[in-house]
Parts: structure tokens; sequence; C-alpha cells
């Protein structure tokens, strides 16, 4: 979950819907920034419910996609925690195209009750939290450049479906972002902020002890072959405490500098939900339904 552009070109404007910061791999490159707005274009006019339109993916973009899965089934079999390595063998992705969301999405509402909906980029915190309490996962869908394919300053499709599809198929850790959902959609400013960092440090980039070891549970690490390989030596292991989580920043930018360690994947799911549920978000007045899902 990254804090996102949504993309500041007007609606009937299909040019330069996505705009890059210069140190973004493609930013000299005009065939590579047509395409992101070719892909973005669907977000734009996409109504939320409806059936995702499919994204007119290049044989180049299918390369890179297959290529990246390639680098990453060794690594998650050394790297991940057994319970998502379990969740990803029963919830399987195309290994040669990218998989479309409308595809996608028949199987995982049929799991757990969430969908993928097309964002043109990064969303902000608010937005992206509350639309889980929906079961409504915001999914970007443009894929990353090809001169990096194991680097990206921001999510693209292949974070989306090999970090988290899989898990959202999870009962579990379906519920537990639902959860989170909903305390986003009632909470306010520094309430969130808190409830960001707590998504960052578990969904999106916890760390599980299992067997003796480290295993990767969150969605950025599951996306990313280079932090994977690196969780034992490279960043500073902390122990788990939510509480301290909460008042922890981090940078999206780069690689993470220190992650946090639960004791287990039934500890991470089980305190991160407790922690929701005794904030008092859940007895607020709210807009999302709440479901048992």
């Amino acid at each position: 979950m990254w804090m996102r552009n949504l993309g500041s070109g007007p609606a009937g404007d299909v040019r330069n819907l996505v705009q890059l910061g210069s140190e973004h791999p493609g930013f000299h490159d005009p065939e590579y920034r047509a395409r992101r707005d070719e892909i973005a274009r669907i977000a734009l006019h996409h109504s939320t419910g409806d059936l995702v339109p499919d994204a007119p993916y290049t044989s180049a973009e299918h390369q890179v996609w297959a290529h990246i899965g390639e680098l990453l089934a060794p690594v998650h079999e050394r790297r991940v925690c057994h319970e998502l390595l379990e969740a990803s063998r029963r919830f399987p992705l195309e290994r040669q195209q990218i998989p479309q969301l409308r595809s996608v999405n028949a199987r995982l509402q049929a799991a757990t009750g969430f969908r993928m909906e097309p964002v043109m980029g990064l969303v902000h915190a608010h937005t992206f939290l509350s639309h889980l309490g929906r079961r409504v996962f915001l999914s970007t869908q443009y894929v990353r450049h090809h001169s990096r394919p194991l680097y990206t300053p921001e999510p693209d499709i292949v974070h989306e479906l090999i970090g988290h599809a899989a898990s959202l198929a999870h009962p579990r850790v379906a519920q537990v972002n639902a959860c989170m959902g909903w305390a986003a959609d009632v909470a306010d400013s520094d309430e969130v902020l808190r409830l960001e960092r707590v998504y960052w440090y578990t969904l999106e980039f916890g760390l599980v002890e299992e067997a003796g070891g480290v295993k990767a549970f969150g969605a950025g690490l599951l996306s990313s072959a280079g932090e994977l390989d690196q969780i034992e030596d490279g960043p500073r292991l902390e122990g788990w405490d939510l509480a301290a989580i909460a008042e922890t920043p981090y940078d999206p930018t780069d690689m993470q500098p220190q992650l946090f360690v639960a004791p287990s994947f039934d500890r991470l799911l089980h305190d991160v939900q407790v922690w929701v549920e005794s904030g008092g978000w859940m007895l607020r007045p709210r807009t999302v339904a709440l479901s048992a899902g």
C-alpha cells in the first residue's frame, strides 16, 4: 500500500494521465508512458461493481510477468510461510500470461467475497483501507518497466496479484483486511496513520516465525525477490509489538530497513484483529455494512 497519485490529467484527455517522477525507470520511455496512459483509462472509466475490462497487455508485458514469476517461484519455496504457500497452490495464477482482474475476481469472490477494482495509481491511505471494509481491493493493472523487472517504485500488477491475490483468497487473511477497512471507514486522520502503519508492517511487510526461522507473510515481500532473499541479512528484525508498530514511520520508496516478526502466522492475524477491535472503531457509526465473511 503505497500512497499514490491517481493521475492529474483531465478526464477527457488520454495523454499524460499518469505522472511519473524523473527517477522512474520509464520516465524517458515514451512508449511505456503511452502504455501506462492506455491502461489507466480502464480505471478512469470504471464504475465500482461493474466487470473489469481486460487490459490490452502486449507480448513484452507478458514476458516481464513470466520472467518475474520464474524468479520468484524458487524464492517463495524457501522464504514464504507455509500457510501462504498453500494458499497460492489453492489459488494458482497463469504463469505465461498476465491474469486479467475479471478472471481473478470470479475466483476471489467465490472464495472470500473480495474483488479487485482498478485504479490508475496510488490512492490515499484512507481511500485504500476503507475500500477493504467493502471487500474491495483497489488494484493497479499496469506492468513495471521492462528494464527493472525486479524493481517497481509503485505497486504494479505483479505486486497486486503475486503479493495480494492468494492472500485475499485465504478466509482469515481476508477477514483481517476487511476488519482494517471497517476501522479506517470511521477513523480520523491520526488514527488512519496508525492503521496504515500496522497494515504496512503486517499485511504488506510482515514476517512470522516458523520452524525455527523467519518467513515472509506480507504482500510487499511476496512480490519482491530481492527483499525475500535478504530477510535474514538485510533489515533489522524487531520483536512483535503492535503498539510500537503503530508509531513507526515507513519509507515506501526503498527497501525496508526494519521489519517486525510475529510469533506465528496465527498470532499475526489474531493480534492484528484484536488490536483493531480493541481500538473503539468498531463501536462507531459507519457507512460500511459489517460482514462476518
